[in-house]
């Protein structure tokens, strides 16, 4: 942080910069640096290891992109899994359903949890005795390890693949979390920017394609993170996104979503579908 900016060095030649009114906290946790920051165009912003999390102002975007497609897809979610998210954002989306008896936030850093609670309430609503919620401060790989056949919907709400996140970007890990789901369980991760990150999408839906039968990338526009075209993998045992009875949808409310966008999601840029195949 140098002066009234924050810049993120988001690769060696590439940076994004806000300018930013205070420094409302700041940590280094067990597993990384902490900051919370006000920033005038985003608002509040959750910064983990140098790299911006979420802001006020956007995180609807990712939020709610990350848990309907696949909560929607599937017609009967009742228990859903959250690895990462301590921002308390994805779960707060999954709990708006309401077929969903169960949401599990699986969180390796207690700090983000409570941080988010402090500096970010509304993201991290959730989070505060919801009936639906259970908290675990916990690995979120060793607990789908320890959980086959649990859940009906698994979000990876991951940083970005270095530090304690890596192993969340592995071969083995999506395979863990095909056991961890139902008969006909869904899975969905963020797999960041096609502009800046290209090789990881390609390596990560291949490794996803080898494990589910039905596995689909889509996009949403995400102005703070690198480039702001974002993506996510999708990986179904049985459903197929685009093929989803959307007019049973719950009328739930929302910022960004749309049943109309959930189908325009999965329309890519030719450059971003030709990171789908197969080389």
């Amino acid at each position: 942080m140098s002066g009234f900016w924050y810049t993120e060095k988001q690769t060696p030649n590439l940076g994004y910069s806000c300018k930013f009114t205070k420094t409302l906290h700041t940590e280094t946790t067990p597993f990384q640096e902490l900051a919370i920051i006000d920033t005038e165009q985003w608002g509040r912003m959750l910064v983990l290891d140098n790299m911006v999390m979420t802001t006020i102002n956007d995180e609807f975007v990712y939020h709610e992109m990350i848990s309907h497609v696949a909560l929607n897809t599937h017609p009967n979610p009742k228990k859903v899994m959250i690895i990462g998210g301590g921002d308390g954002g994805a779960i707060r989306e999954a709990v708006k359903h309401p077929s969903v008896e169960k949401a599990v936030l699986c969180e390796i850093d207690g700090r983000v949890i409570e941080t988010s609670k402090e500096y970010l309430p509304e993201i991290a609503s959730a989070l505060f005795g919801h009936p639906k919620v259970e908290v675990l401060v916990a690995d979120g790989v060793k607990h789908i390890q320890e959980n086959a056949g649990e859940y009906d919907v698994i979000m990876v709400d991951s940083t970005e693949p270095i530090g304690p996140a890596e192993g969340l970007f592995a071969l083995e890990f999506y395979k863990d979390v095909y056991r961890a789901l139902k008969p006909d369980g869904i899975m969905v991760a963020q797999t960041e920017s096609p502009f800046v990150n290209a090789d990881l999408i390609r390596r990560v839906f291949q490794d996803i394609q080898s494990v589910f039968p039905v596995t689909k990338l889509y996009t949403a526009s995400i102005p703070t993170y690198p480039s702001g075209l974002w993506t996510f993998t999708m990986g179904s045992k049985v459903y197929d996104p685009e093929q989803a009875d959307l007019s049973k949808a719950p009328d739930i409310e929302t910022r960004y979503y749309t049943p109309a966008l959930h189908k325009a999601a999965f329309q890519l840029p030719r450059f971003v579908e030709a990171l789908t195949k197969k080389d």
